[in-house]
């Protein structure tokens, strides 16, 4: 169907292995717009959007892309693909006026508040929570990899700064996450916060708690899920554990940093499958456990954006803050 000329913004959300394409109205996601795209079948994001904008049959006055990759100068490179990905490609292919690149998880970060009812489900509450609208915030996003977004309110208006947190050092507080950081360095030399704190993080975790109970055994996340959720497999459940209270040690310490007393939203697949189990598993002793400044701790509340278009619906809000 023709659509109105510089009516609509096109917005993109790039995975490492697929691509979602969406038309929105100032800050409204269409979602009866969406559209999912195998990047294995395209030779790179401009063919995609071609794709795209010759099905809807679109002129669209502004474009923005959020990607998984650290995004510079208008360049982005993806952590997972190979494709180039800049701002001058965005333009060229969508003939719009005002383009783009983003963050994956700094989209995150500008979907907060404009996300639909319900978007949200609380995970920790805590009783000295203000609930200011214009505290700071912090995104974590947990799925094929990790990374945060700060969320900060200015006079300005939002500011939500790139990050590459997921490849910081892993803390390690015992002999027994010393040795498993030891098993990651096989891997890139270096023992980061991704390498365990994402859905692979998870398949290593196992992989090695085989190796220390001389049983090697290897499994794949999904299914690591399934057997702990499902109670056939022992293993399976301290992996979980041990996931889930690193991810609460790092969560507590990038607190620390960004003081969110607006609140911790975790974002992506792996936090959203963990999430009903972060209160028995033991993120939220992990989370506090900060010596003198455990009390202070319940100071953040912790919630996970159900929203699987949040990245989208923040690619419009960005738009719509540029007007």
């Amino acid at each position: 169907m023709n659509r109105p000329a510089n009516t609509y913004s096109l917005v993109a959300d790039i995975g490492g292995t697929n691509t979602r394409v969406a038309l929105a109205e100032g800050t409204r996601l269409l979602t009866e717009t969406v559209t999912r795209y195998a990047n294995v079948d395209y030779p790179g994001l401009e063919s995609v959007l071609n794709a795209y904008i010759d099905a809807q049959q679109v002129d669209c006055k502004a474009a923005c892309v959020a990607l998984a990759g650290p995004v510079k100068d208008g360049r982005g490179s993806m952590t997972n693909l190979d494709w180039e990905l800049d701002e001058a490609t965005l333009a060229r292919a969508t003939r719009s006026e005002t383009t783009c690149l983003l963050n994956d998880l700094q989209a995150q970060g500008h979907a907060l508040g404009a996300l639909p009812d319900g978007a949200v489900t609380q995970l920790i509450a805590s009783a000295e929570a203000k609930h200011d609208p214009n505290a700071t915030k912090l995104v974590i996003g947990v799925g094929t990899g990790f990374n945060i977004a700060p969320v900060y309110e200015t006079r300005g208006g939002r500011h939500v700064p790139p990050s590459e947190s997921g490849h910081a050092n892993l803390p390690l507080r015992s002999d027994r996450e010393l040795r498993l950081a030891q098993y990651f360095e096989t891997a890139h030399g270096f023992p980061a916060v991704e390498d365990m704190i994402s859905g692979r993080g998870l398949e290593r975790v196992y992989a090695w708690l085989g190796i220390e109970a001389n049983d090697p055994r290897e499994a794949r996340a999904a299914e690591i899920m399934a057997a702990f959720e499902n109670g056939t497999d022992p293993r399976a459940r301290e992996a979980a554990e041990m996931f889930v209270r690193m991810l609460g040690t790092v969560a507590g310490n990038l607190s620390l940093i960004h003081l969110p007393f607006g609140g911790v939203f975790f974002s992506g697949g792996v936090a959203r499958a963990f999430a009903r189990h972060f209160v028995p598993l033991g993120f939220a002793e992990a989370f506090r456990d900060k010596g003198r400044f455990a009390g202070f701790m319940h100071n953040f509340e912790v919630g996970v954006i159900e929203d699987d278009f949040a990245a989208l619906t923040g690619c419009a809000t960005y738009l719509a803050g540029l007007e």
